[in-house]
């Protein structure tokens, strides 16, 4: 279509020409909803604690008094609600779903919280998972929130691939742990952030070391840290190593994740919140 003839509207045009712009998938959050600051946590697979690194930055972001919020898209294998200690179940109305307040006042949904047994599994295909993950974004009246944290199923499939094309995210958090494979998978992690085009904000490496009790010498017990390496290789400026605590899993398991005296995070969601607040 020439110039002179173009009606400016590409919706009902076929032309493949200069002046159409990209259609974006970026969904709405709720209409009575606020949130500033999404980042998402993710890995290329599971069992590196990505619902662990979600929960202590989620603490770390409170704990500095920004209104915060945790949103767990991982579906089928919820944990979250469990971490805060949270039993009751999410409230709604004519208006919208209503998060789950913990007990600092962190906002959390999950489908834990939305089952009537949490022990309940729940057996679905990847479109109705998908589509529920995004009924946590555009359904759930989130009040006011500085830093909303989604705590991601592991892999590149359909929910993650979901969560990067319909939410704003500001960027991710990579999470990994020290042995070869995982840095691997990690590479996966970091190519779909790039195609996606959503910048990489940090990466943690979980279960780096351990303490011993009686030298206070730091053991890397699943090998030596790769995370230097890989920050380096991929540009990534905020790095954190979080060892083996039995202390913090004993907390995540007595649902008080928010009572944790060493929050190995609180200086790396500081940095990331540095950058992304200016």
């Amino acid at each position: 279509m020439s110039a002179e003839n173009c009606t400016h509207n590409c919706s009902s045009c076929g032309e493949n020409c200069s002046s159409r712009k990209a259609e974006s998938l970026i969904k709405k959050p709720h209409k009575l909803a606020k949130i500033k600051k999404v980042i998402a946590v993710v890995s290329g697979k599971g069992g590196v604690g990505k619902s662990m690194t979600s929960a202590m930055l989620a603490v770390s972001s409170q704990r500095r008094g920004y209104n915060t919020a945790l949103m767990d898209a991982d579906i089928t294998g919820p944990s979250i609600p469990k971490m805060f200690g949270i039993r009751q179940r999410a409230m709604g109305g004519e208006n919208g779903i209503l998060p789950v307040d913990s007990q600092t006042g962190v906002q959390i949904m999950s489908m834990n919280v939305l089952l009537e047994r949490e022990e309940e599994p729940v057996v679905w295909r990847g479109a109705l998972i998908s589509g529920t993950v995004l009924q946590f974004w555009t359904d759930v009246i989130w009040e006011d929130v500085d830093f909303m944290f989604v705590d991601m199923p592991p892999g590149t499939g359909d929910v993650p691939l979901t969560i990067f094309q319909s939410l704003p995210l500001d960027g991710i958090v990579i999470v990994t742990t020290p042995q070869d494979l995982v840095g691997m998978i990690v590479q996966k992690a970091v190519n779909m952030a790039t195609m996606m085009n959503v910048p990489i904000l940090g990466i943690v490496e979980n279960m780096s070391y351990i303490t011993c009790p009686d030298c206070g010498r730091k053991l890397s017990i699943f090998g030596d840290s790769r995370v230097d390496a890989i920050a380096l290789e991929h540009g990534i400026q905020a790095v954190a190593k979080v060892p083996v605590d039995s202390a913090l899993t004993a907390a995540a398991d007595a649902g008080k994740i928010e009572d944790i005296q060493n929050n190995y995070l609180q200086e790396f969601f500081d940095k990331i919140a540095k950058n992304l607040i200016k």
